[in-house]
């Protein structure tokens, strides 16, 4: 400990000798500020968070690694610099983490208009880095096994390599956040809720490990929702959601996954499940570009084609009435934020009288949870069987019907 402190204390000295004016010049204009740092630790990845009081354009490098300095007493670390804030001396002794995975987050102010952001490496695997809006956030998620040698991959193994056990299911909304509300006062939350504990038990009828991201009506923010479906080293992540619309005439059911797709209704779709405005998610379409492989793209839509296969025809036998609204693409946060093969079930809208109806339902609710756990399970049954019987099998969901667009 004495060790570590004689390092921070040389490096105040370094930095006071080296930029004086830093710490005795006043605050320029126009700069916005650190408003909070959170960590979230978990198994096998920590989330770092720096919520803003503006939005910032982060530099094309993003976060760059720097090995350790043994004669400094420095560790391998990641370092980040954000223009336009101002962080002044607040932060200068740090936030310990010691989680195994980060010794602790560090924020300087690097020039007059930059703050810098360091953080101090146990173990590191690999990492992401991405901004959010409203209010503006800057998240870095670092990966690694606790306890593995330094410099080891540490991440989880590639969708198609592990088998499929744990199913994350997101209720989304709840709490102080209702979602939409629609006829008769009917609330999103309750609907998203109800489906999703259902959901829960027919996954677990068939063999499936469960994570509910909440079993109660309680307030998530989206990091604690995100991180708490990554630590549980899920396979397949499904949010429940309940639609809305202007247009009382407007019913069905929807399916998406992750894209940078600019289609109008796809775009207000993600706007109101984001909680932004639909202007503010041109910056996220740039963002999903770098987020995003392509194995794990083309898993989730693996995915969603069978949920969807199997939703539309179990649902229509019953009720013919029901539009197939199809499969779409959108950029929701929630699925961006999650490193497992996803899918965004819109499932029916509350602003719609024939629709809420349905909604409010026991019987059609269990009809749903039925039909997607039984899509989940024809996907575990793709994966776990290889990539030759999987091209196979997936045939049979390449011609799935897209829908009629029913507006």
């Amino acid at each position: 400990m004495a060790r570590e402190r004689e390092a921070r204390v040389a490096l105040l000295l370094g930095l006071i000798c080296l930029a004086p004016t830093l710490l005795a010049v006043e605050r320029p204009p126009g700069l916005g500020d650190v408003r909070e740092v959170r960590t979230w630790s978990y198994a096998e990845y920590t989330r770092v968070v720096v919520e803003l009081t503006k939005e910032v354009r982060l530099p094309e490098q993003g976060l760059i690694r720097l090995a350790a300095d043994t004669r400094a007493g420095r560790p391998d670390r990641l370092y980040l610099d954000v223009p336009g804030i101002w962080v002044g001396r607040r932060y200068e002794s740090g936030i310990g983490v010691g989680d195994g995975l980060l010794d602790g987050v560090r924020l300087g102010q690097n020039t007059l208009r930059n703050t810098r952001l360091v953080i101090d490496l146990e173990r590191y695997g690999h990492h992401r880095l991405y901004t959010l809006p409203s209010p503006a956030r800057i998240v870095v998620d670092v990966y690694g096994k606790r306890g593995r040698s330094r410099g080891d991959s540490g991440g989880r193994l590639p969708t198609e390599l592990r088998r499929v056990h744990t199913v994350v299911v997101d209720p989304g909304h709840g709490g102080r956040d209702p979602g939409a509300t629609g006829i008769g006062g009917l609330r999103e939350k309750d609907v998203n809720l109800s489906i999703a504990k259902k959901l829960a038990a027919r996954l677990e009828d068939r063999g499936f490990e469960v994570v509910l991201t909440r079993d109660r009506d309680r307030t998530l923010t989206l990091e604690e929702r995100t991180a708490a479906a990554e630590s549980s080293g899920g396979d397949v992540f499904i949010s429940i959601h309940a639609n809305a619309s202007r247009r009382s005439r407007t019913r069905g059911i929807e399916i998406y996954t992750l894209d940078a797709n600019h289609e109008r209704h796809s775009l207000d779709v993600a706007a109101r499940e984001n909680g932004v405005p639909a202007a503010r998610l041109d910056p996220l379409q740039r963002a999903l570009a770098r987020i995003q492989v392509g194995e794990l793209a083309s898993q989730s839509e693996r995915l969603a084609s069978l949920v969807h296969e199997n939703v539309i025809r179990g649902i229509q036998q019953r009720n013919r009435s029901l539009p197939d609204l199809g499969l779409k693409k959108g950029p929701f946060y929630v699925l961006f934020m999650s490193s497992m093969s996803s899918v965004l079930v819109e499932t029916g809208f509350v602003t719609n009288k024939r629709d809420a109806k349905l909604l409010r339902s026991a019987q059609f609710q269990s009809e749903l949870a039925v039909q997607i756990a039984d899509g989940v399970d024809r996907y575990r049954q793709q994966i776990e069987a290889g990539p030759a019987a999987s091209a196979r099998l997936a045939k049979g969901a390449a011609g799935v019907r897209r829908g009629d667009g029913i507006r």
